[in-house]
């Protein structure tokens, strides 16, 4: 794909329609779309808290937002060694975030950004992007942020994009393009705003997820 010929416009209109662009490198400036023959989500009733996550989430040690630092996430999970975000991505989805369409989680250690993921919401569905962690567990703090996050802003499509043993491990399955596509066209019928309860989740409110779904 040409760069001139993309736009945020483009990109959303892509993700409505089951596909989303990746790059082959961080240093390659061009983009392919993806339509996964299986796809990968988290179902937002079926989110798995381990022992350890929640003892994690108890403990409350670190501070957790969204939407406060989209290009710094970004950044932390471009940051590794082998990565499909160029510089055609930052530019496409900083402008979405803009927009309004984009939105991270993002965890702190006191200033540092220690984790966080990102991702884009249309309808009632939200793209999973990317996600890093630069301390142990804190992707997944983040990822059951977010779960919570989405369910009470009425959210009911987690795409994921691919299953890795990470998401496994979190609730994640994979469906087939035929189910996935069925799903989208459900999440597009209807609304959710990212931004509409803007009360600070608590660690209690995330654990009581995790008896909602035992």
């Amino acid at each position: 794909m040409n760069h001139v010929e993309l736009s945020p416009e483009l990109i959303l209109q892509a993700y409505a329609n089951g596909v989303f662009p990746m790059a082959e490198s961080r240093e390659d400036e061009s983009l392919f779309w993806v339509d996964p023959r299986e796809r990968g989500i988290i179902p937002l009733d079926g989110f798995h808290i381990s022992r350890s996550l929640a003892r994690l989430i108890r403990q409350d040690r670190y501070r957790v937002t969204f939407d406060q630092d989209f290009s710094g996430v970004m950044e932390g999970c471009a940051d590794r060694e082998e990565t499909w975000i160029n510089a055609t991505i930052f530019d496409l989805y900083g402008q979405l975030f803009e927009m309004g369409f984009g939105h991270s989680v993002e965890i702190w250690d006191g200033p540092r950004l220690v984790g966080g993921s990102y991702g884009l919401a249309l309808g009632t569905a939200y793209f999973g992007e990317s996600m890093f962690s630069r301390v142990t567990n804190a992707s997944k703090l983040a990822l059951a942020y977010l779960v919570t996050h989405l369910r009470r802003t009425g959210f009911t499509l987690f795409d994921t994009q691919f299953l890795t043993e990470h998401l496994a491990s979190l609730g994640g399955i994979e469906i087939s393009r035929a189910q996935y596509r069925s799903l989208l066209h459900e999440a597009l019928q209807h609304n959710a705003d990212f931004n509409s309860v803007s009360d600070p989740l608590t660690p209690q409110d995330v654990l009581q997820l995790r008896g909602q779904m035992s």
